[in-house]
């Protein structure tokens, strides 16, 4: 047997203790067929075998995101702008500005997810006068995490929010002396005020939905995920929502893989939700690239225990159990595997008094079952989820909201928030995720430095003795993550007889320093077999640049997650724009010349200045331009 592809002269990472030193790998057919040192692979090669030296560089197994929202992420990536990791609040608004004067009505700029207040160099969230300001015109919709969203005048304009708009139960909009929305509307906690408000903007044609999707797949590869764990979420329909990944899929233009939960879409209803898809849904039916997963992350909503650290825990209603349990039930009888949000211990102790007394009755006896986040889990209910063969997802909310939650609760609460060694530990199946993009980041070198630096993005020490050490969090971002779609045998390693899915690193992730780690990325990522990213040193072997549509994208200009070039491509691009000396004064409220860094932060933000030391350099509002 000759291969298709080998990759040789690599420094290869695989979980497999019978094979260390791993230098090359042989793949056919989209699966490995040898994994071993230059010489041995070699003897595999033919004519047409393509041929690829990794020139010593790092190689992981693809990453798996056990918890993402890729589907509903996908349909709307084209029209996002991404301030995930962007360094300052000044840079942000300059991007606002940039992509309000870019887009046509009636379309709207949002800015959805992927970032906190703390990442910012000014230490804040964006004001409403600074927003109306940049567009007076344009509506502007700015979430931040699930606690609020940021809207200007225009934007109530378009959703018809008025003095005599209702807020929903655990919502609340925010209002002037005259009874006006100002444009903040708040979770209290219940998310469902940002979401539905989300949901009252523009859509992009099909078209455009299909190149939104395969541009935030071809994101998701740049970071080398090959694999996911999609959600569900809400205002995500089945099966209206899935037609575009599926036509993808049917059209082999996939370049993820996905497994797919359904989750409720009625509240009220869910029992009849879940027993129509049972009738019509063949448990794991679809392939190797897109395939059913089971039932959730929602399964009844009144057991959402919203996860908003600056409200207080929700207390679920007394008719939680009974809800939930008519579903459970149902879903065990016909062995269908569940997801179920869980934030809180509180609820965590009442969900599996639920599954406690089903299993009684209706042995769950190996159904595979999952609780997603469990950022307050105990050790007793961690022992319950191992007894009932269960598994726990966790994502790198914590990074994003670790300030919140220590605020709130404490630095010792915060130390075990979620408890992943005591997990470990316990041997419960752990996968790693990132619960993108509506919250976190979909990076999944963020939430690796999170777990194994403890840090948040905002630079917060979290945790200390709880820290994972590297191999660790790379192992519960790849072989953890396929139990949760029971492909632990497929995927997950570099092994032969598993999928051909790796990842060639622009930096080795097991040696460079700490703060390194968030700046990983692919230089190939190879999904079936298949080179579906190549950057760099690699770049000759990309696939066909897909352009990106429409045309006056955010995607365009700033490429998802911003990286230090392209971001600083951008600014270079802007500050050569007529408004440039207006936008400045919009965005840093001053004039005339700063006294710290005059007037160029950009190369103070991209200097080895302390800026990150606001107590002993910058002071409490930063320097007298107010852009640090």
């Amino acid at each position: 047997m000759k291969a298709d592809l080998i990759l040789f002269n690599g420094k290869i990472h695989s979980f497999n203790t019978e094979t260390p030193n791993v230098t090359a790998v042989a793949i056919k057919d989209g699966k490995f067929i040898a994994v071993g040192n230059d010489s041995s692979v070699m003897e595999l090669a033919s004519e047409e075998t393509k041929i690829i030296d990794l020139q010593n560089k790092r190689v992981v197994p693809g990453i798996n995101d056990s918890h993402i929202h890729l589907i509903r992420g996908g349909l709307n990536y084209n029209l996002e702008l991404r301030w995930d990791g962007v360094p300052s609040l000044a840079d942000a608004l300059r991007m606002l500005k940039e992509q309000v004067d870019r887009t046509p009505n009636p379309q709207w700029v949002r800015v959805v997810g992927g970032w906190s207040e703390f990442q910012f160099a000014e230490r804040r969230m964006p004001t409403l006068e600074e927003i109306n300001a940049i567009a007076p015109e344009t509506p502007v919709f700015i979430l931040h995490l699930y606690d609020r969203a940021i809207m200007n005048r225009a934007a109530l304009k378009a959703v018809g929010y008025t003095k005599n708009t209702p807020a929903p139960p655990g919502g609340h909009i925010e209002r002037d002396a005259k009874g006006e929305p100002t444009g903040l509307i708040i979770a209290t906690p219940n998310a469902m005020i940002l979401y539905s408000t989300l949901a009252k903007g523009p859509t992009l044609s099909y078209e455009h939905q299909i190149n939104s999707t395969r541009h935030f797949m071809k994101e998701l590869n740049r970071f080398g995920i090959t694999s996911v764990i999609d959600a569900g979420g809400g205002f995500q329909n089945f099966p209206d929502d899935y037609k575009v990944v599926n036509e993808l899929n049917e059209k082999k233009q996939l370049t993820v893989r996905i497994a797919y939960n359904l989750f409720t879409q009625k509240p009220k209803h869910e029992f009849e939700d879940f027993e129509d898809w049972i009738d019509t849904v063949k448990l794991y039916q679809g392939d190797d690239m897109y395939r059913h997963n089971g039932a959730g992350e929602m399964l009844v909503f009144s057991a959402a225990d919203f996860e908003d650290f600056l409200q207080p825990r929700p207390d679920l209603p007394e008719n939680m159990e009974a809800e939930l349990e008519k579903v459970v039930r149902l879903l065990v009888e016909n062995r269908w595997p569940f997801r179920l949000h869980a934030t809180y211990n509180e609820s965590i102790t009442r969900f599996l008094n639920v599954f406690e007394k089903i299993n009684r009755e209706i042995p769950f006896n190996g159904l595979p079952w999952i609780f997603d986040h469990a950022e307050t889990i105990d050790e007793r209910n961690i022992e319950r989820v191992k007894a009932l063969g269960g598994g726990i997802a966790v994502q790198s909310r914590m990074a994003y909201q670790g300030e919140y939650f220590t605020d709130r609760y404490g630095a010792k609460a915060a130390e075990n928030t979620p408890p992943i060694k005591k997990m470990i530990e316990m041997e419960v199946p752990v996968g790693a995720g990132s619960d993108a993009t509506r919250v976190s980041s979909y990076n999944p070198w963020v939430s690796m430095y999170w777990m194994t630096v403890g840090k948040t993005v905002g630079g917060l020490q979290l945790y200390n003795e709880t820290r994972l050490n590297r191999q660790t969090a790379l192992e519960l971002y790849t072989r953890g993550s396929a139990w949760f779609s029971q492909e632990q045998n497929k995927k997950g390693d570099i092994k032969v007889g598993m999928f051909a899915d790796l990842v060639v690193l622009d930096r080795d992730y097991f040696t460079i320093d700490d703060e390194d780690i968030k700046k990983i990325e692919s230089d190939l990522t190879i999904v079936d077999g298949k080179i579906v990213y190549a950057n760099g040193d690699f770049s000759s072997f990309s696939p066909p640049h897909i352009p990106i549509l429409p045309d006056w994208s955010p995607t365009n200009i700033y490429n998802g997650y911003p990286v230090r070039s392209g971001l600083q491509s951008a600014i270079e691009k802007n500050a050569k724009a007529d408004a440039k000396p207006k936008l400045t004064a919009q965005i840093h409220s001053c004039s005339g010349s700063c006294d710290v860094h005059a007037h160029n932060h950009d190369v103070a933000r991209m200097s080895n200045v302390p800026v990150n030391n606001y107590n002993a350099f910058w002071g409490a509002l930063g320097c007298s331009c107010f852009a640090f």
